[in-house]
C-alpha cells in the first residue's frame, strides 16, 4: 500500500523499490512547487540525453554511407538507399511498442534498457567497417538494429508526459522533442570530424565515439530517474482514436512534416555527393539543415499558438512545395547554391510544420468532446500513432529518391512526386480545418489553435 509523505504542509512523492513513486500529484500547486517541479526536470534531463542519443544512432548510417566508398565498399545507388531506408522502417515499427513498454516496465527502467540497446548497432556497424570483406546483408542488419534509436522518441514522450501538469507539458514535451531531433543534426557534425582523427579514414570511430556516452546516459537513466505507478496504458483511448477521421488526417499531415525532416535528413548527405560531384567538401555541411529543422521546431507551436495550427500548417506545406520547385530548378541549371539553399529552406518548413501539427492534435480532439480528460487522452493518444506513421514518412521519402535515381538517374522525379504530395497536404489541411463550412460549424477551429 502506497504512502504519502508530508514535508512542509506538501506532498512528496512516496517511493518503493525500483524507484517507484507512489504519489505523485503535478496538478496540486503546493505538490509541485515544493517537489514536483525539481523530480520532473530530472528526469526530463536524462530523458533528453537518451532520446538524442537515439536519434544520434537512429541516423547514423545517414553520414556513414557518404564515406563507405573510400574504405572499400563499392555499393550501388540501390543498396545506399536501403540502408538508409531499413532503419527508419525499423525505427517506425518500433514506434507504437516503445509507447506502451513505458507503463510495462515503468520509465525508469526502460530508459535505460532502450539506451543501453543502442550499443548492439554501434558494435556492429564497428565490425562491419573493419572488415573490407563485410557482405552487405550484414550491412543491412546493422541498419536494422539502429531502428533502435527510431522508437526511443515515442518511449521517451510517453514517459515524459506523466511528468508534467497539463499547463506546464507542452515545453516539456517540445524541449524533449527538440532535444532528440537535434541528435540527427550532431551525429552528422561529428561523424566526419573523428572519422578523419589520423591518418586516412577511420570508419569504425563513427560508432565507438558514442558508446561511452550511451554508457553514461544508461547509468544515468538507472541510477537517477523515476517511474510513476499512475502511468497507466490506456488501450480504451487508443481505441477511440483509431476510430477517428482525424487520427488519420494528422497522420497524414504529420508524414509531410515529420517524414520531409526524417526522409531528408537521412537522404541530404548522400543526395548532395550524388547529385553535385564537384562539391563533395559540402558534405560536411549537411548537419545544418537537420541542425536547423530541430530549433525551428519549437517556433512552429509558438506560431501556431499565435495564429492557429492549421493556418500555420497550410502555410507550411505551400512553403514545401515552393522549396521543392527551388530544388527542380537547382537541379536543372545546375546551381548549387540554390539547391543547398532550397534544402535548408525545405528543413526550417518541415521542422515548423512538425511543430504545428503536434499543436494542432489537442485543439482538435478538445473541440469533440465535453469530457476534457478524455478529449486529452485521445490526443495523447493520437500524437503516438502520427508519431509513428510520420517517422513511416521517412521511409517514403528514400524509397522515392531510389526509384527515382535507379530509374532517371535524376532527383527530378522524385521532386515532382514531391509537389504533388504537399498539393495534397494543402488541399487535406483546407478541407478539414479551414473551409468556411467548417468554421461555421465549429468556430473555435479558428481561433483556438487550430
Amino acid at each position: 500500500m502506497s504512502t504519502v509523505v508530508e514535508t512542509g504542509g506538501a506532498a512528496s512523492p512516496a517511493k518503493r523499490g525500483g524507484r517507484w513513486i507512489d504519489h505523485w500529484e503535478p496538478e496540486d500547486p503546493a505538490f509541485w512547487e515544493t517537489t514536483g517541479r525539481r523530480v520532473a526536470r530530472k528526469n526530463l534531463v536524462f530523458s533528453i540525453l537518451a532520446e538524442n542519443l537515439g536519434f544520434t544512432v537512429w541516423s547514423l548510417m545517414s553520414i556513414v554511407v557518404v564515406s563507405l566508398g573510400g574504405v572499400g565498399f563499392s555499393f550501388g545507388v540501390g543498396q545506399v538507399f536501403w540502408l538508409l531506408i531499413v532503419p527508419n522502417l525499423v525505427g517506425a515499427v518500433l514506434r507504437i511498442p516503445y509507447t506502451f513498454a513505458v507503463p510495462r516496465f515503468g520509465g525508469r527502467a526502460w530508459t535505460a534498457i532502450s539506451a543501453g540497446l543502442l550499443l548492439v548497432p554501434c558494435a556492429m556497424l564497428a565490425i562491419a567497417v573493419s572488415d573490407p570483406g563485410t557482405p552487405y546483408w550484414f550491412f543491412l542488419l546493422t541498419s536494422a538494429a539502429m531502428g533502435f534509436g527510431g522508437g526511443n522518441f515515442s518511449s521517451s514522450m510517453a514517459n515524459i508526459s506523466f511528468f508534467y501538469p497539463e499547463g506546464r507539458k507542452g515545453l516539456a514535451l517540445g524541449l524533449n522533442a527538440a532535444g532528440g531531433n537535434l541528435g540527427v543534426a550532431m551525429v552528422q557534425l561529428v561523424v566526419p570530424i573523428v572519422i578523419s582523427i589520423g591518418t586516412g579514414v577511420n570508419l569504425a570511430y563513427a560508432a565507438l565515439f558514442w558508446m561511452p556516452f550511451i554508457v553514461v546516459a544508461t547509468a544515468c537513466a538507472w541510477f537517477s530517474m523515476d517511474s510513476l505507478t499512475q502511468a497507466k496504458p490506456d488501450g480504451t483511448s487508443y481505441r477511440r482514436a483509431l476510430s477517428n477521421k482525424h487520427t488519420w488526417v494528422m497522420s497524414f499531415l504529420y508524414i509531410g512534416t515529420f517524414g520531409s525532416f526524417i526522409g531528408f535528413s537521412f537522404a541530404f548527405p548522400s543526395l548532395i555527393r550524388i547529385s553535385f560531384a564537384d562539391y563533395q567538401g559540402f558534405v560536411a555541411l549537411a548537419f545544418t539543415g537537420a541542425l536547423i529543422g530541430s530549433v525551428s521546431r519549437p517556433l512552429g507551436g509558438w506560431l501556431a499558438d499565435r495564429f492557429g495550427g492549421a493556418r500555420i500548417t497550410l502555410a507550411t506545406f505551400l512553403g514545401l512545395a515552393a522549396g521543392t520547385v527551388g530544388l527542380l530548378v537547382g537541379i536543372e541549371v545546375a546551381s548549387f547554391a540554390l539547391f543547398f539553399g532550397s534544402f535548408v529552406a525545405l528543413f526550417v518548413l518541415a521542422g515548423v510544420g512538425n511543430g504545428s501539427t503536434y499543436r494542432m492534435i489537442p485543439a482538435i480532439f478538445a473541440t469533440q468532446s465535453d469530457d476534457v480528460r478524455s478529449a486529452k487522452r485521445q490526443a495523447a493518444a493520437v500524437v503516438g500513432i502520427a508519431g509513428a506513421i510520420g517517422a513511416f514518412g521517412g521511409v517514403l521519402v528514400n524509397l522515392v529518391f531510389k526509384f527515382s535515381l535507379e530509374g532517371s538517374r535524376t532527383l527530378a522525379p522524385a521532386l515532382t512526386a514531391f509537389l504533388v504530395f504537399y498539393g495534397l497536404c494543402v488541399a487535406t489541411t483546407w478541407w478539414f480545418y479551414l473551409r468556411r463550412r467548417v468554421l461555421v460549424r465549429v468556430p473555435s477551429l479558428a481561433y483556438a489553435g487550430v
